[in-house]
């Protein structure tokens, strides 16, 4: 780095002098200064990225298991508009810029976050699945079947992905699921979102508040805990925390936090309520953990959705991926005491070995065991939903397995020699296959003690 303000110095005159043409000496001055930081931002920006590549070199096997990087470096698709597939009225005013993508919904191609980052995330999904969403069962331009509402709202897709987003409306509408069974004290939600539009004019005020509440119909409730995830783009707002008890609001708080650039990038939202206790991440950062937030003896039995001031037809936020459950299991006492442990929240790419970096929470535990129990030998045990053929089934259970020993392996330094693996595709159900929360159920992982 002590290269940098030698090039800084090389580099500034010459962006003056190609240019600028000759003015004002001050005036001048003023340039010069800023063409200096823009040097040095860009130098730093070249150096870092040179850092990471070579870092994700080592970890290519991880993300995407039985593949190499490919050395050419990746050009900028022509249009990285998303292709927003609602009603039929959507092909005109609802087709938005979107800043950001993710190449899963082919919006564009992004820089995935390494694995790496994750690996201290300490966010266990619940054991026990109360509700999945992923709107597969809906058609495209209708209002969710198992969601209610005193606003609007409709599933679409993204461009030619068969994936399916549930758009929420801005206003004054309020979204809940009255099909999740009543909320315990402890459990755990998560959610993706994909946001459009968003630019240097988005209000300060537009966010999308989850809210935990009494209330079974459209109101806050006597007893209620909001946490409202902004999406401005020209200020850092931070995420705003309030509760009622017993109609009485006891905190009101904004938590500093910059998320502009999560937002634009499909982030993923976890929750966890443990009682009293309310910790919320953004992909891999914890930003919030309050522990007396929550009214006590679970009371809060509704999960609720609202976005307000966003511009209308133009700005636009969708959510998919919902799955609540019950838990948040250690599941380092589980494997220690009974040998043997099931989660389903490990997650991969669709169709794919390529493991979800918020599935390294799991992972994480799983390796202190380890660590801990030096003479422990784990059989690692992939199961799938029963979508596709068997024989395929077979084999991608079997890659998921295998991705998970390399992380074992490759990130926390677990001996290869203690992990083997297996794959049982769709032959050991434990959930039914023809909805969404039997085939979440039943798409898991099982760590077994040897």
């Amino acid at each position: 780095m002590e290269a940098i303000p030698r090039l800084i110095r090389i580099i500034a005159p010459l962006l003056l002098m190609f240019t600028f043409l000759p003015a004002n000496g001050q005036f001048l001055k003023k340039l010069g200064k800023r063409a200096e930081k823009a040097a040095e931002r860009t130098i730093e920006r070249r150096v870092e990225k040179e850092t990471a590549e070579k870092t994700d070199q080592v970890l290519d096997s991880i993300l995407e298991p039985g593949q190499k990087k490919d050395p050419t470096p990746k050009t900028e698709q022509s249009d990285p508009t998303p292709q927003v597939n609602g009603a039929a009225t959507d092909s005109d005013t609802r087709n938005q810029n979107q800043n950001g993508g993710n190449s899963e919904m082919q919006i564009g191609e992004t820089d995935t976050k390494s694995i790496t980052v994750y690996s201290k995330f300490d966010f266990v999904p619940g054991d026990k699945i109360l509700f999945f969403e992923d709107f597969s069962n809906d058609f495209i331009g209708d209002f969710p079947s198992k969601w209610n509402t005193n606003g609007g709202g409709e599933i679409v897709t993204m461009n030619d992905s068969p994936e399916k987003w549930f758009e929420l409306i801005s206003g004054y509408g309020l979204y809940f699921i009255p099909d999740v069974p009543d909320l315990p004290e402890e459990y755990t939600i998560e959610f993706d979102i994909m946001a459009v539009g968003l630019d240097n004019k988005t209000s300060s005020t537009a966010i999308l508040r989850v809210a935990l509440s009494d209330d079974n119909k459209f109101k806050d409730g006597a007893n209620f805990v909001h946490a409202h995830l902004p999406f401005c783009q020209y200020s850092a707002i931070g995420i705003t925390m309030a509760n009622h008890i017993n109609n009485k609001r006891e905190i009101y708080s904004t938590v500093r936090a910059d998320l502009r650039e999560e937002v634009l990038n499909r982030p993923h939202i976890s929750i966890a309520v443990n009682k009293e206790r309310f910790r919320l991440w953004v992909n891999e950062e914890k930003h919030i953990d309050i522990p007396r937030i929550v009214p006590q003896g679970a009371v809060l039995k509704t999960l609720k959705f609202h976005m307000n001031n966003f511009k209308d037809a133009k700005e636009r936020i969708f959510i998919t991926n919902l799955k609540v459950a019950e838990g948040g299991l250690d599941l380092r006492r589980t494997l220690i005491s009974e040998g043997k442990v099931s989660t389903n929240g490990i997650l991969f790419d669709s169709g794919s070995a390529n493991i979800q970096p918020q599935s390294m929470g799991i992972i994480r535990q799983i390796s202190q065991v380890l660590q801990q129990e030096t003479a422990m030998k784990l059989k690692i045990v992939g199961h799938t939903d029963a979508d596709g053929e068997n024989d395929a089934n077979l084999i991608l259970s079997k890659k998921r397995a295998d991705a998970v020993k390399n992380a074992l392996v490759s990130i926390y330094s677990i001996g290869t020699d203690r992990l083997s693996t297996a794959g049982k595709g769709e032959t050991e159900p434990i959930g039914d296959n023809s909805n969404a929360d039997g085939k979440a159920q039943n798409r898991r992982v099982e760590f077994i003690k040897q």
